[in-house]
């Protein structure tokens, strides 16, 4: 094992190290026409208010008009006149934008939420990659009621891409949970909608100095037309999020703007557990805090002591169809910062650092956090990570207090897009045991191929007392994505030792062999007919037997109308080997191969409608016998306030051994007062364990996630033997102190 490792660890850095010279010649060959803008200096700061046309500041600094549309008419210029520009002073970035529309009377403005999706609207967005490293940023947009949209950008927005993935979650790529302090205002009239954003210095990432150079995009949604318009041309399949295809924001003199904020918490809890006789009712209360400093504009230093995540929506309750591990995303905004930094692996199967892991038992207990730090940023062109908790014990549950410390670093080779870097992750007993710890290893790298094409991989190995061989894992996986082609083509390897318990891994001890060809194409001259996608993919897994334990086989296309009406229809060829028989609720699957084949359709209605729904439904063979799953989501909304979605999942399932209907749906209600005011609630229903759930949520947000919160959760068990009817009611008060404000 110990020679394998070192070999693959040798391959990767010859691999990385021998091409930089040659990537540098490509890069700068394929890149042409790259829009530039000279970023405009203020004397002071002003206030904003959304007026726009007629500010006498703004009609000093040049304009940006030229956008280009992605589509629905790819190549085309933006089909209603919109005027960018851009300012700042020592302390603040300013960006202004004049959204005309002919139409004004009839904006969609969809939900006032921050952080809503500003897709299926009319709205505005930008993102600056501060470092210039064409691979990370930091998003904004706004839409005509002013609402506030902010994430992190990591890898191109590619970070949580995977074909296993069971649920939505962040694990680099776009982090939406990242919260900044900044601010927006807009404006409506008949001319169309205008908005003005203030973001401070020191909410953000960057190298100091004279003369600097940021990445620049920006995208205009007309909801009328379907539209979607950017500053530089992007092929079909991509979007602002790669950053390599950015424009350039050239003049930028910065200087370290000094960031200290002091971020305390008081909670008051009452807990009261119904299911017991008589029923028993506790009254916590808690307090803690947060310190955020920036040691330079590219790194900074987050200490949290007592910290708490009572305001976190809960889990989408999911059910196990099947014998392997269920994904449940990281929500918790602490470990949510900076995520990509500490992301190593495949996406939600081979996750070499999972932080759901940190607070949160086996069995999905509650574990308290001491507290603990993170370090993370830039040096140079080196991305650096360092994150160490503290957690106590849990006696009822049997679990000890433990250290969890996470060491990450990653150098970006300048005029590529190639990066070479190295991870440890450690857990540690802080018991009286002295053999109560795990350790991973890793290495990591990509490979740039111009802007086409690139290759990426990781190694891994984990140390566990007891286990001595095969505890390795990597992964290699190739990759072209151009003018509508995406092709991919990977091998991915776990072996039967390979165990990180501060990781995720979907299922253990597997070879991996898959690919994807996909190719976009847009169409002419075929009514409303915009796009059609037909592609095949293929990924198996075999045990190290070279036993078949699971094959799919995907066949499908996909087809776009110019209303953003879309329907993927496709058939599936799945094969299941079970070497050992498993129960799926209370009907038993036995040992056995079982081939089968299954029609999969997907509708999606245009989400830009007060009314929109998506739908997937899956009827085919199924182990030994049959199901037919249908899955969805449909959304309503009533302006700009009211939201609501129902979620669904009904599959009956009927083998030889018996059958089984599962049901879990949730329903989600949202009313915003303001943008920064709402009630929110999730209602979820699960027919297999019958439990029911309500989470209740009012927020007062003041800035970047602080404010007042009001929660309150109810579980229900149906089963009275199970004894579970907790009621949970919580207020937490957080504030932010910008002390060097």
């Amino acid at each position: 094992m110990k020679v394998l490792f070192c070999k693959a660890f040798t391959l990767f850095t010859f691999f990385t190290l021998h091409t930089v010279h040659s990537q540098q010649v490509q890069l700068q060959d394929s890149i042409k026409n790259i829009p530039e803008y000279r970023a405009t200096v203020l004397s002071k700061d002003f206030d904003i208010d959304g007026e726009v046309l007629n500010d006498p500041i703004w009609q000093t600094v040049p304009a940006i008009e030229n956008l280009i549309q992605l589509r629905p008419n790819y190549g085309q210029a933006v089909s209603e006149k919109t005027v960018i520009r851009i300012a700042y002073t020592n302390t603040t970035f300013y960006v202004s934008v004049v959204c005309y529309d002919k139409d004004a009377k009839n904006i969609v403005v969809s939900d006032s939420r921050r952080d809503a999706d500003l897709n299926d609207e009319d709205s505005f967005l930008f993102i600056i990659d501060t470092y210039n490293d064409r691979q990370n940023g930091f998003l904004f947009g706004t839409n005509a009621q002013g609402m506030e949209y902010d994430a992190q950008i990591d890898n191109e927005g590619k970070g949580s891409f995977n074909t296993n993935r069971q649920q939505g979650g962040v694990i680099g790529g776009t982090n939406l949970n990242w919260d900044a302090t900044w601010k927006v205002r807009s404006q409506l009239g008949d001319y169309g909608w205008s908005a003005e954003f203030a973001i401070p210095f020191r909410s953000l990432r960057f190298a100091a100095g004279k003369d600097k150079t940021w990445g620049l995009n920006f995208r205009r949604n007309i909801s009328k037309n379907t539209e979607t318009a950017y500053w530089t041309s992007l092929p079909l399949g991509f979007d602002m999020k790669r950053l390599s295809l950015a424009g350039k924001l050239n003049g930028l003199n910065l200087r370290n703007p000094g960031n200290l904020k002091l971020i305390p918490y008081a909670l008051t809890q009452v807990v009261n557990n119904s299911a017991v006789s008589p029923s028993e009712t506790d009254t916590n209360f808690e307090v803690g805090a947060d310190i955020k400093y920036s040691i330079t504009p590219s790194l900074t230093l987050d200490l949290t002591y007592n910290t708490d995540f009572a305001q976190v929506e809960v889990d989408d309750q999911q059910v196990n169809l099947d014998r392997f591990n269920l994904f449940f995303p990281e929500k918790r905004a602490f470990f949510l910062e900076n995520a990509g930094q500490f992301s190593v692996g495949s996406p939600g199967e081979v996750d070499l650092f999972f932080s759901r892991r940190i607070g949160i038992g086996d069995n999905g207990d509650l574990v308290p956090i001491i507290g603990g730090a993170r370090l993370s940023g830039k040096v140079g062109r080196t991305n650096v990570g360092f994150l160490s908790m503290f957690t106590d014990d849990v006696d009822e549950a049997g679990i000890d207090q433990n250290n969890f410390s996470v060491a990450r670093v990653n150098h970006d080779f300048q005029g590529t897009r190639s990066s070479l870097g190295g991870m440890f992750i450690n857990r540690e007993g802080l018991g009286n045991m002295e053999d109560d710890y795990n350790r991973v290893y890793a290495m990591d790298g990509t490979w740039g191929i111009g802007n086409k094409a690139e290759v990426t991989g990781f190694v891994a190995k984990s140390t566990t007392p007891g286990i001595e061989e095969k505890d390795h894992a990597f992964k290699l996986l190739g990759n072209y994505n151009w003018d509508g082609w995406d092709l991919r083509a990977g091998y991915t390897e776990v072996g039967a030792g390979f165990n990180p318990e501060v990781g995720f891994l979907q299922r253990t001890a597997f070879k991996k062999p898959e690919f994807l060809i996909l190719k976009a194409h847009r169409v002419k001259n075929m009514g409303n007919l915009l796009e059609i996608r037909p592609h095949v993919s293929y990924r198996g897994y075999w045990n190290f037997d070279d036993e078949l334990i699971t094959g799919f086989l995907h066949v499908d296309n996909h087809w776009e109308f110019k209303s953003g009406f879309e329907i993927h229809t496709g058939i599936n060829f799945t094969t299941e080997r079970v070497l050992e028989p498993f129960n799926i609720s209370n009907v038993t699957v036995p040992a056995g191969e079982y081939k089968n084949e299954e029609l999969q359709f997907i509708l999606i209605t245009n989400a830009n409608n007060a009314f929109s729904l998506s739908t997937r439904t899956i009827i085919g063979g199924y182990f030994n016998g049959d199901r037919i799953t249908n899955s969805g989501t449909a959304n309503y909304r009533v302006g700009d306030r009211f939201n609501s979605s129902l979620t669904f999942s009904h599959s009956d399932i009927q083998l030889e051994t018996g059958n089984l209907t599962a049901l879990v749906g949730g329903l989600r209600l949202s009313y915003s007062f303001t943008p920064r005011m709402f009630v929110q609630s999730l209602i979820q229903r699960n027919n297999v364990s019958s439990i029911t759930a309500v989470n209740a949520r009012f927020g007062w947000l003041q800035n970047a996630n602080t404010g007042l919160f009001v929660v309150f959760n109810i579980v229900k068990d149906d089963d009275d033997l199970d004894a579970l009817n907790n009621q949970i009611f919580t207020v937490k008060y957080t504030h932010r102190f910008d002390i060097l404000n």
